[in-house]
Formats: structure tokens, C-alpha cells, sequence
């Protein structure tokens, strides 16, 4: 088995791959890249039994075979290298060699029999959508599941999809955000929980593509196909929990607000808050927002006013500055608007502009409860 090919080319290719390998695998193949070369095409795999994805590389080769070389060990070397083509074959005493433009590096490789196979989806459905879009929409919503292991339901993102449209949903309980694409369809309804990892990893990949992604989904997997990479991923297994239940649909008193203004006085008074509950207390009357904060241990406090528009009654209501914060910084809107019902009731943030068309971005955030 010999095949030539180019070095920056395939080290940008095993970077993308290398992101699924844990530190720590239980079972040593999985510190591997699969390669299984068939004439000029060239797949490499890499996978943490959860999940496994491949790129399809052009090589120089007639030849056929499978092997799976160290992970590590391989972009290590590949990062020291200038752009040059190098030549990879295998040598007698079960090493293969890399040939450069100035020496030869040789390394042992496994056989490629002992790597895990991808699941293959039985009768999945499909939907297709561009790349910046999937990417944007894990990026609005990922920032918001949890990362509690005994709610596993809640530690990923839920995909539903229907014929009217697209909506992504990730919350920890403490807040929550909805992201819905009603310029782009499904076939057919679905659901279904994407684990974080992966998505993250699309995320990365996809920032910025204007590349068509085949999404494909059964009970149980989900292929992500684009370009020459395909990714399948197992999902996580349970009910998500009836989201729509949380969202409060009557909300008489709207705050509208320039999102970095607010922004930077939250993250400000913050640094005065307590260091446990990160609670900030916000007072809204006519058209003034006072911000303010206290940790009475260590007899810090700060207060800022801002103007702004409000319509609705005199009130005041208690956030988590961190949550706050969060959100702010993942929206990209001029202007915030921040819907409140009762100091015990959650605030919906949504951005007044910015938007595409047919999106559409509600977020949620509990408050927390005011010692007066």
C-alpha cells in the first residue's frame, strides 16, 4: 500500500478529525485515524465509538488496503512540515514510512480490521440545509444545555423538525433558548437530542459555508453529509422535556434596550455581585433601568442607571448577571427587547433586529429570588 499526498492539504483534513479523539480512550484503536485507500480516494476515519467521522481525500495511488496509524504521533509530524508532497508506504517490520522532501519517518501502524465500523442509518429520514445556517443555529443554542450527567436529556440539543419548519432547543433549566428557521423545511416531523461533542465540532467545520448539509436521522443516529466529510453520531436516548410549557405568554411589561450598553453595565455591576449567587437586581421605572449589585460580605456594591424605553408597570426582578451575560453576548441584534410578567416569573430576551428572515430567537431566563 503507497499513496503520495500533499501535507498541508491532509494535516487541515485530520485537524477537523482529530477533534472527536478523547485524551483518554478505553480502547487503544480509537487513538487511531483509519485510512482505507482505494485507488486515487483516500478515507480517514477517526471515532470515539459515540461518534465517528470521515473525509474523503484525492491521493496518487493505484493501489488498495486499510491501516490505522497514531493519531498524535501523526499530526505532530505533520505540523513541523513546510507544503510539500509526501509518499506513504508500508515497510516490512509492520511500520509504515513517510517520505519528505529531506528524510523518512517511520512509524507502526495497526491493522485497519480492528477499528470500529460506522453505523450504518436503517430507513432515515432527511433534510438539507446550508452549512452557516446548522452552524448558527448550534452556535445560538449550545451555549444554553446543561451539563448535568443525571439529566442527560438536557446536556444536548434538540432538533425538531416539521413541514412548517426548523427549531433548535437547549436549556439547563436555569435558562433556555429557541431558535427557529421557518424559511427552510422538513419532509416529514422528527425529533431528536444531538449530544454536544459533535455539534460542537459541526460548529467548527461549518462556520462560515455556504455548503449544503444532508442531515439524515433515525431512533437512534444522526448523519451530518458535506463536501467529502460525513459524520454519524449516536443520539441521546429520552424526552425532552415540553419547552414550550416554560415560556410564559403573557407578558404585559416590555423593556427595549441597546444590547451593548446593557451588556457592558451587567458585566460591570456584576463584578460587585456576590460570588455564589452572581444576582444582580434590576429596577425599571418611567424610562430609567437602574442596575445594581451587593455582596454584603465583603461590603462591595455597585449601581448604574440607564435610559431606556419600558412600557409596563414599576418593577423589580432578580437575575443570575452570568446567565444575563451569556445571552447578551450570544446575540448579535443593535437593540434587545426584555419581556417580564412578575418578579418570580422568567424574562424572554429577544433581539429586535438583525434577523434573517424567518429566523426568529426567544431566550429564556429564570430569575432569582430578591432578599429585599
Amino acid at each position: 500500500m503507497k499513496f503520495i499526498v500533499s501535507s498541508s492539504y491532509l494535516l487541515k483534513q485530520l485537524q477537523v478529525l482529530g477533534g472527536i479523539i478523547n485524551n483518554n480512550n478505553t480502547l487503544p484503536i480509537l487513538d487511531n485515524f483509519l485510512f482505507k485507500l482505494d485507488q486515487n480516494s483516500l478515507t480517514v476515519s477517526a471515532s470515539d465509538l459515540e461518534t465517528t467521522i470521515s473525509s474523503r481525500l484525492e491521493v496518487e495511488s493505484n493501489e488498495k488496503g486499510s491501516l490505522c496509524i497514531p493519531a498524535r504521533l501523526l499530526l505532530d509530524t505533520l505540523k513541523t512540515f513546510p507544503e510539500q508532497p509526501l509518499t506513504f508506504s508500508i515497510e516490512d517490520n509492520n511500520t509504515i514510512e513517510i517520505s519528505s522532501n529531506h528524510g523518512k519517518y517511520a512509524l507502526a501502524y495497526a491493522s485497519g480490521e480492528e477499528f470500529p465500523q460506522a453505523i450504518q442509518l436503517q430507513d432515515p429520514s432527511a433534510t438539507v440545509m446550508s452549512g452557516d445556517i446548522l452552524a448558527n443555529a448550534i452556535a445560538k443554542t449550545i451555549f444554553a444545555a446543561g451539563n448535568d450527567d443525571l439529566r442527560p436529556v438536557m446536556s444536548g440539543v434538540f432538533f425538531q423538525f416539521s413541514t412548517e419548519g426548523l427549531t433548535f432547543v437547549a436549556t439547563d433549566a436555569h435558562k433556555l433558548v429557541k431558535y427557529s428557521r421557518e424559511d427552510i423545511s422538513a419532509s416529514q416531523s422528527a425529533e431528536f437530542i444531538m449530544p454536544k461533542k459533535p455539534l460542537n465540532l459541526l460548529k467548527s467545520i461549518l462556520a462560515g459555508t455556504e455548503e449544503q448539509v444532508t442531515i439524515e436521522y433515525n431512533d437512534s443516529n444522526a448523519k451530518f453529509s458535506f463536501d467529502n466529510t460525513e459524520m454519524v453520531c449516536r443520539l441521546i436516548d429520552g424526552k425532552y422535556p415540553n419547552y414550550e410549557a416554560v415560556i410564559p405568554k403573557e407578558n404585559p411589561n416590555k423593556l427595549n434596550i441597546e444590547r451593548g450598553q446593557f451588556l457592558n453595565s451587567v458585566r460591570r455591576v456584576s463584578i460587585f455581585s456576590n460570588k455564589t449567587t452572581h444576582q444582580i437586581r434590576l429596577k425599571i421605572a418611567g424610562a430609567e433601568l437602574n442596575i445594581s449589585a451587593e455582596d454584603i460580605d465583603y461590603s462591595n456594591k455597585a449601581e448604574e442607571r440607564l435610559t431606556c424605553d419600558y412600557q409596563g408597570d414599576d418593577m423589580q426582578i432578580g437575575f443570575n448577571s452570568r446567565f444575563l451575560t451569556e445571552m447578551l453576548n450570544n446575540l448579535t441584534s443593535d437593540e434587545v427587547s426584555l419581556e417580564m410578567s412578575m418578579p418570580n416569573r422568567a424574562g424572554i430576551l429577544t433581539p429586535t433586529d438583525g434577523l434573517d428572515d424567518g429566523e426568529l430567537i426567544t431566550m429564556l431566563v429564570m430569575p432569582v429570588m430578591l432578599n429585599s
